[in-house]
């Protein structure tokens, strides 16, 4: 073969092999190198046959979109309602939504098909948030709207991403059970909107979840609901959901096990109002030493004896018994532990006028004081005590003179604590000064209440830069409340409309038609600069009733 008769040969090949790769990297959807990222989900294009057809008899709906999408959990997230014995069949033809209709639908009566979060675009997910396809086997379409907004009682903010959902009266028992035919999701700012209804009565809720089934199952998801029936007559707007947080009706322990220093550690699932521990073995039971967190959420439990092969502990409330539950340990089992101390400083810091705290991470059975070398700069200190806490075998306080502009030093030599196992301490050092007076303010607040006959009790709250409370007063009267050595900081100011005049913030119910007790915020951050002694009116606003 010449070089002339191969030259056509390699030509052909060369453009046959270009004319492939071209081929292929257009049967790829692929994101596009560059630019600014696609942050705009699909776009329906056409519907086949109309959105919002009369009279429809069609078995199959087309919808064409603007671009590739994906449908997310086909059965979970698309519902119609009212529904249908028997789910539509969904495919994806290159840019197009087929359903396939596998039921005969009802006469005269309006469907509404809610893809909630299902339709999705192939590149980035963006998703095509409510969309819904409306028709009607008769010639009128409901048209009745139910709009609003929920909040987070806590935060007082508008939430998104909420499912809102709506049952007829005559399925109200399904809400928490079942996924709901009627619902639709808040938008960034909080609103909602619920289109295409029939006229009739309904219940409302609201639910911010955890997975998303729709369906009420987890402890820790927030929910909202109107206690009253909606009559829908005509379009209802400006319908406001609070969200809260229930206390789960039974008590369940999330977790339990013997830790790896041997301590018996429990979780529950919601906080005992007045917790108490039984250990059904008696020694075990009189020996045992019980810590609860402060939110009585949490407890651990120490027992000195770990000769054990299991141990049955029962749980109480009030001394009515909650739950009881078995560990099992091995005779090979061993534990390790290092004592570990903590205290009440902050950046080594002490608060003028305080003691130093020390709490242990074990109960401590002896203290050896002898053990202790305290310094104040390079003066060696021997004036002091530590003063084990009446309430805690873990708790102690040093009591000796403090002053300010020095630097203080504790060396807790080997064996100054020992603990209820004959575990000894290695060697602590803890440095630490007391803090300048200056560093600290006076924040007086001087409150207006909507009622201050003394027959409404308010509970006003100090909460820090992160929204945790510092201080809680409760007050049924106009007058100044005073915050005495608060470090410089910025500051907020919460508001309970205490309603049973507990003293505290109760959630709601939805099983008792219970609201929770309403909350107000001042909307202001409150500065408290150094040395400097700060007032701020509040005005609490009336409380708007949440039915």
């Amino acid at each position: 073969m010449t070089s002339n008769q191969k030259r056509p040969f390699f030509l052909q090949f060369t453009l046959g092999f270009i004319a492939i790769l071209i081929l292929f990297g257009c049967a790829n959807i692929q994101r596009p190198m560059g630019g600014p990222r696609d942050r705009t989900p699909p776009k329906l294009l056409k519907a086949t046959p109309l959105n919002s057809t009369r009279n429809f008899t069609a078995k199959i709906i087309q919808l064409d979109f603007d671009e590739y999408f994906k449908l997310n959990n086909v059965y979970q997230e698309i519902t119609i309602s009212p529904d249908v014995n028997k789910q539509p069949e969904y495919s994806i033809k290159n840019k197009s939504l087929i359903i396939k209709l596998k039921d005969t639908l009802q006469k005269n009566t309006t469907y509404v098909f809610n893809f909630g979060k299902a339709i999705a675009d192939v590149n980035e997910g963006n998703v095509l948030k409510n969309f819904t396809y409306v028709l009607s086997t008769g010639a009128t379409i409901d048209s009745l709207k139910i709009t609003g907004s929920v909040t987070n009682v806590q935060t007082q903010k508008k939430e998104k991403d909420v499912t809102v959902m709506l049952f007829p009266l005559n399925r109200d028992t399904t809400w928490g059970k079942h996924k709901p035919a009627i619902y639709t999701t808040t938008d960034s700012a909080g609103n909602f909107s619920l289109a295409n209804l029939k006229a009739g009565d309904y219940k409302v809720y609201a639910l911010m979840e955890k997975s998303p089934n729709k369906i009420y199952d987890n402890d820790e998801e927030l929910v909202a609901f109107k206690k009253d029936v909606i009559h829908l007559t005509r379009d209802t707007a400006n319908l406001q959901l609070i969200l809260f947080k229930q206390i789960p009706p039974k008590l369940r322990l999330i977790e339990r096990k013997i830790d790896n220093d041997g301590k018996l550690y429990f979780i529950f699932n919601k906080p005992l109002l007045n917790p108490g521990v039984h250990i059904w073995d008696k020694k075990l039971d009189s020996a045992k030493i019980v810590d609860f967190s402060p939110t009585a959420d949490t407890a651990m439990i120490y027992l000195k004896d770990m000769t054990f092969d299991s141990v049955k502990v029962s749980f109480l409330d009030k001394d009515k018994p909650l739950d009881t539950v078995t560990l099992k340990r091995s005779k090979r089992d061993t534990y390790k532990r290092i004592i570990a101390l903590q205290y009440n400083t902050t950046f080594d810091k002490l608060k003028p006028g305080t003691d130093l705290v020390i709490t242990s991470n074990y109960p401590i059975a002896t203290i050896d004081p002898t053990r202790i070398i305290m310094q104040e700069d390079s003066n060696e200190v021997t004036d002091f005590n530590i003063i084990r806490d009446p309430q805690s075998l873990k708790k102690f306080t040093l009591k000796t003179r403090l002053r300010q502009g020095k630097n203080y030093s504790l060396a807790f030599n080997i064996g100054t604590f020992t603990d209820i196992y004959s575990d000894r301490s290695a060697l602590i050092k803890k440095q630490f000064s007391v803090d300048k007076q200056e560093n600290y303010s006076q924040l007086t607040l001087h409150v207006t209440l909507p009622d201050s006959s003394g027959n409404k009790n308010y509970v006003v709250q100090l909460l820090n830069d992160n929204n945790i409370e510092i201080k809680s007063t409760v007050v049924n009267k106009n007058g100044p409340i005073v915050f005495s050595r608060y470090p410089v900081g910025k500051y907020r100011v919460r508001v309970i409309y205490d309603a049973n005049k507990n003293g505290k913030w109760d959630t709601g119910d939805i099983k008792q038609k219970i609201q929770p007790e309403n909350i107000w915020i001042f909307t202001k951050t409150i500065p408290l600069r150094t040395n400097f002694e700060i007032d701020e009116d509040i005005v609490v606003p009336p409380e708007v009733p949440n039915p």
